[in-house]
């Protein structure tokens, strides 16, 4: 099922993907870190060690990047959020500034070679695929090139070090595979947890929707209470004029008029108010009929044949509160067996005094085996590869369906009809006293 989002809906999920992008902050602390890592180690080299490097040009590379740091504290917020292709500059340029840094100290058999692949999985992690893919290019072309372009790497004076061709290969391979390795655990890890983090989102605003469709009885009562005393007035002041006017035939017909629109708005306001708070505990009451025939009847008018049968094994019907939550689940998983139906679906009901179940079922093509596997995952596209253009596929209105159903204390169970029949079933199960006002 498609869900469609209102504008307050889209602009909640614009808000949260904003919220997701890189913070300027975050990106200066980690460059603070590598500045003081790379101060230390290039004073250690020189000087403890007594590895002699160009330790000028060294300092000079990590005072460029303090200074770009100090530039972005001053001109920016701490608490900006840039966007991707800000983010991936400032990527960039900590890929170019380690290269220059590697180039001056050995190439790629100094060991902090290693942590070309830092910046590509902070992409990954953050950014969209494409920035990363460019980021991942750009280090392929250094690494490359340290490969092959490199001051040798600083050791003790008067050794000859040797640095074997293959070693260098091997070092080439090892650093290109753990940074494609890592940036794609860290991309899939992210794109997940964002789909989730997405998913939930819309089905709270789904729910709070359902929610304030459930609470325009008591606003309706609400405004006819407020309503009715002016009304009352235009009454009296307009029956007041037909007594004063007398037979006047210039006016006496619109203050008729007058006083029977006014009668008739105090009918309609009448009618609202038997909404009232007296009865609002009797009005969210809902029996188990009651519940299946809201689910059911706005799919009626499609041309699929609907049938819903409730089988008991007690003479006590389960009367629930009115959840939104549960109407809007079980109408979404009605939709999709609507949609995906040959001629027929069938809701079955059965309750007892301990269990209430119900099956929704069509005579569609199913699900197939790969599809069952990732029904509940938030963006699953299709049911199955041939019905996509008939329906527009399961996925996000699925998975809200489930996790309303799931919040309510159901079960959901998805499969196949046995061959040779086909079509798709979905089993919920509840335990009785978790719906029946009567037993919680």
């Amino acid at each position: 099922m498609n869900i469609s989002m209102t504008d307050p809906e889209e602009f909640a999920l614009d808000e949260l993907a904003k919220s997701r992008l890189l913070r300027l902050q975050t990106l200066i602390r980690l460059r603070w870190l590598a500045v003081a890592g790379q101060t230390l180690s290039i004073l250690l080299v020189e000087f403890y060690l007594e590895f002699h490097l160009p330790i000028l040009y060294c300092l000079g590379l990590v005072a460029i990047s303090a200074l770009l740091n100090l530039y972005l504290s001053a001109r920016h917020p701490s608490s900006r959020r840039l966007s991707s292709k800000a983010a991936m500059y400032v990527l960039g340029f900590d890929i170019l500034q380690l290269a220059g840094l590697l180039y001056m100290t050995g190439g790629l058999a100094n060991p902090f070679s290693v942590l070309f692949c830092v910046p590509v999985i902070i992409s990954a992690g953050t950014l969209p695929a494409k920035r990363t893919i460019l980021l991942g290019a750009v280090t392929f072309i250094c690494v490359t090139l340290l490969g092959f372009l490199s001051f040798p790497l600083p050791w003790y004076e008067g050794v000859d070090l040797d640095i074997p061709p293959v070693f260098l290969i091997g070092v080439w391979i090892a650093i290109l595979s753990t940074t494609a390795f890592a940036a794609f655990y860290a991309y899939r890890v992210s794109a997940e947890a964002n789909d989730l983090a997405n998913a939930l989102t819309a089905t709270e605003l789904a729910l709070q929707r359902e929610q304030h469709l459930s609470a325009i009885d008591g606003l309706a009562a609400a405004a006819a209470h407020e309503l009715g005393t002016p009304l009352a007035t235009i009454s009296v002041v307009a029956k007041e004029m037909q007594h004063a006017l007398g037979d006047d035939d210039a006016f006496r017909e619109d203050v008729q008029l007058l006083r029977s629109q006014s009668e008739r708005c105090r009918d309609i306001l009448k009618r609202l108010t038997t909404l009232s708070a007296e009865d609002e505990a009797h009005m969210r009451r809902l029996p188990l009929s009651s519940l299946i025939e809201e689910v059911v009847a706005p799919h009626r008018e499609f041309g699929i044949d609907i049938q819903d049968i409730i089988d008991a094994e007690t003479e006590n019907e389960p009367i629930g509160r009115r959840n939104p939550g549960i109407l809007f689940g079980l109408g979404n998983l009605m939709e999709n067996a609507v949609d995906f139906a040959d001629k027929s679906v069938e809701l079955r009901a059965h309750y007892d005094a301990d269990l209430i179940t119900m099956t929704i079922s069509d005579d569609g093509p199913g699900y197939s085996q790969s599809i069952i596997q990732q029904i509940g995952e938030p963006y699953m596209k299709q049911r199955t590869g041939n019905e996509l253009d008939k329906a527009g596929g399961l996925g996000l209105g699925l998975f809200i369906a489930k996790t309303l159903l799931e919040r309510s204390g159901a079960t959901l169970q998805f499969s196949n009809k046995p061959y040779p029949k086909s079509g798709a079933i979905v089993s919920i199960s509840w335990p009785r006293s978790a719906l029946d006002v009567f037993q919680q």
